[in-house]
Parts: structure tokens; sequence; C-alpha cells
């Protein structure tokens, strides 16, 4: 039985699969690189724990905003993939046209937001030394936000019509700009004067910048070479597909801005207890983010593997495309969890020399080895679920798991018992395992519906 399952519901769709998910999870890693670079660079400076965790207070705080920008545009994942699987290339422009007018709209409004947190983070017991540093990353990150959002649209509007080396090359080759970047701004190298940790989030801005111009030019490359009709699309806005846009957007936006901002929360919490707790969380937060970028890359498989099935009505191939990307996703985030477990010191140490950040950092890793599995799971179930129009149910999951459940008992765990950073961290390891267990039931759920229910294009009427 078994083995009749593996055959027809894995074995026919592992190739393709990972023919699409290699490229995104080589990108989401090289993504995921650029903010560990930025920690191990300015982590090599005179106050290494004063530095990582201003780095680690600046980036989270900036995504929990950001995210939520760049979750709108995972509404092209459906919109893109549907189209392109009824052929309708045309329909597939219209919709990059109009997620680049959205983040024009969108990218002044989350500035000023991010703007907003450094009178709020001056309110709270967090030491000053690390705040005097983070406020400066924070305002250079910040002007990466447009550049961040118009990278989101070209790249699902690629991914969805199966184009992802390209993405996966813009961000490989971001990584070399963004350590050259760091090398220079922070350390002051080829003629730039040492900035320290502010010329970090300089470097990342201007690799930002560089993925996005790189992304714009293969599109117009590939439409020019191939004749795809880009060019002669609309350029001008159309507001019910924008609002198609938010409808699908927002539910994913909110689902990944629940989850950020959570692990914001911890992380600005864990900051009143020093210097020393905030590092060792941002560099356990790092690798846990590490081992995550490769699930997440193949949930964005998912999500264009399953829409490009439901595209032409093909209720089977996009059951089979759900399951073997949880499968595999699972599969690698259980071995993650064995490497946390047994050789956690030897993975700190790549960050910092600090013996005392070392140790700490190793107990949050352990922690950390329980929810991988559930990570897993969890993260590719969205992406299936997304391919499939439904971004509402993770984002509901999310809610109750992370901000009801888990981020109370981790906040009690942390003071009132006296548990520190590893309290925290339990409770959000507890969050995680739910909400892993909820998605699969969900997906198992809808996937059940593809064979009964006729599924339209997204540019049907």
């Amino acid at each position: 039985m078994l083995k009749r399952l593996f055959s027809h519901y894995i074995a026919e769709e592992v190739r393709p699969m990972l023919h699409l998910a290699i490229p995104l999870v080589l990108a989401e890693l090289g993504w995921m690189f650029m903010g560990i670079v930025d920690t191990m660079m300015v982590g090599r400076q005179a106050n290494s724990a004063v530095a990582i965790g201003a780095v680690s207070l600046g980036s989270i705080l900036y995504y929990a905003v950001a995210i939520f920008g760049t979750g709108l545009m995972l509404g092209l994942d459906t919109l893109v993939s549907h189209s392109y699987g009824a052929g309708d290339v045309e329909d597939c422009h219209r919709s990059m046209v109009n997620g680049v007018y959205l983040s024009l709209a969108l990218a002044p409004v989350l500035m000023g937001i991010v703007w907003m947190w450094e009178p709020i983070l001056r309110s709270m017991r967090i030491d000053p030394a690390v705040l005097a540093q983070a406020f400066p990353y924070l305002r250079a990150l910040n002007w990466s936000t447009l550049p961040l959002l118009l990278y989101f649209v070209f790249r699902r509007y690629l991914q969805g019509m199966n184009l992802v080396k390209p993405v996966m090359f813009s961000l490989v080759s971001a990584n070399l700009v963004n350590l050259i970047g760091n090398w220079a701004f922070v350390y002051g190298h080829l003629g730039v004067r040492a900035y320290g940790t502010v010329g970090s989030g300089w470097s990342t801005c201007i690799a930002r910048a560089y993925m996005a111009s790189m992304l714009l030019l293969y599109c117009v490359y590939y439409d020019h070479r191939n004749k795809t009709g880009l060019r002669e699309a609309s350029r001008l806005p159309h507001f019910p597909r924008v609002w198609r846009l938010l409808n699908l957007g927002f539910p994913a936006a909110m689902q990944y801005g629940f989850e950020v901002g959570v692990f914001a929360v911890a992380t600005t919490a864990i900051g009143r207890l020093g210097a020393v707790p905030l590092a060792s969380h941002q560099i356990a937060l790092n690798t846990a983010s590490l081992t995550y970028m490769v699930p997440l890359g193949i949930s964005a498989a998912a999500a264009v593997r399953v829409g490009q099935a439901l595209g032409r009505n093909d209720g089977n191939a996009a059951s089979r495309a759900g399951w073997t990307a949880i499968f595999l996703g699972a599969g690698f985030m259980a071995l993650m969890a064995v490497a946390f477990w047994t050789v956690p010191y030897y993975i700190v140490r790549a960050y910092t020399p600090d013996p005392v950040v070392i140790q700490s950092a190793s107990v949050l890793l352990f922690v950390a080895a329980f929810f991988q599995l559930f990570d897993g799971l969890q993260t590719v179930a969205v992406g299936a679920l997304r391919g499939a129009g439904n971004t509402r149910t993770a984002m509901l999951c999310h809610l109750i798991a992370y901000w009801v459940i888990g981020l109370p008992l981790g906040y009690y765990l942390c003071f009132h018992e006296g548990w520190g950073a590893p309290g925290m961290w339990t409770g959000l390891c507890l969050a995680l395992i739910l909400i892993g267990v909820a998605l699969i039931y969900f997906w198992r759920r809808k996937e059940r519906t593809f064979a009964a229910v006729e599924i339209r294009p997204a540019g049907a009427a």
C-alpha cells in the first residue's frame, strides 16, 4: 500500500518539483545568508554582543513592518500560476504591472511606520548601548523598502511562469555585493571610511536595489527574446486586479506579520535581559531561520505547482504536488533537528568566539530542535494552500497559536518562572508544533475537494 502510494502521489512529482524548488531554495538560502553575513561581520567588532544585539533588534523590527508589504505580493503566486497554467501569459503580465503599482503606493506607508519604532523603543528598558547602534542600522534598512517590494513583485511573476534560475542568480550574486559592502562600510576599505554597525545596513540596502534591478532587466530581456507581449501589456493600473491581489495577499501578509511580529516582540522582550541573552537569541534565530529557508523555497514551489495544476483543472496533479512538497520539507527539517541536538556548539562558534554567548545560544538551539519538523510541515502546507487560493487559514492558525498561546506562555516562563530566553523559546516552540499539526489537517481537507470542484483560471470573469 505504501509503495503504491509513493509511486502514485510522490514519484511522478518529485522531479518537476525539485526542478522548480532547488533554485528557489538556493534563492531563499541566499536571502537568509545576507542576514547571517551582516551578523557575522558586525560580530567581529570590539563589542561583539552589543553589535549583534543591535543588528538583531533593528532587523526584526524592520521585518515586522516590511514583511506585511512583501506578504501582499504573495497573492501573485496564485494569480500568475493559475494564469500560466491556463496558458494566459498576457494575464500574467497584467498581474505583474499592477503589483508594481501596489509597491509604489505601499513603500512610503511602510517606511513611515518603521520610523515610528524609535520613540517606542526609547520608552522601553533596553540597553542604551544596543539602541545607540540599532537606530542608525534601522534607518539605513528603511531605505531598502521600495527595492525590496519590487524584487518580490518581479520574483513572484517570474517563478509563477517557471522562470526560477534568474531569481536564484540575483540572490546568490547579491550576497557577494553584500559581503563586499559589509567589508567596505563596516571596517573601512575600498576608500570608504569605517561606519561600524550602520555600514552593514547600507550594504544590505545596496544589495536589495541590485536584486530588484537584476530581475527587472531579466523580465525585459525574456520578453525581448521570446516575444511574450510584456511591452504591449497595459501600463495603466487596473483596480479590480489590484483588489484581487489585495484580497489574496492580505491574509498572507497578516500571517507573515503575525509570525515575524511575534519574534519581534520576543526579541524586544529578551533585550531587557541584557546584551548576552539578546545576542544568543539572534544567533539561534538566524540559525533556525536558515534551516527554515529550505522548506520556504519548497513552499514557493508548492504554491506554483499547485496553482498551475488548478489553472489547467487537474486536481490530482495539484494534490500530488502539495503532498510531495510537504514530504520533502518535513524530511529536510527532521535532519536539521538532529544537527541542532548533536552539534549546537560548532554551529554557534561560527558566529562569535565569546564563550558565554556560545553556551547561551547552544541551549536555544536545543529548544529549536523540537520544532524543526513541525516548522517544515507548516511552511510547505502554507504554500500548498496559497496555490489553491486559500490564504486565510494559515493567517488564523498563526494568530491563535502564536499570539494567544505561544507568546503569553513564553513570556510567563521567561520572566515569571525565571527561565530567561529559553522560556520564551519554549512557548514559541509549542506554537509551531500546534501550527504544523493544524495546517496539515486543513491541507488534507482542501486537497480532498480538488477532484470534485472545477477550478477556473485566475483570469476568468
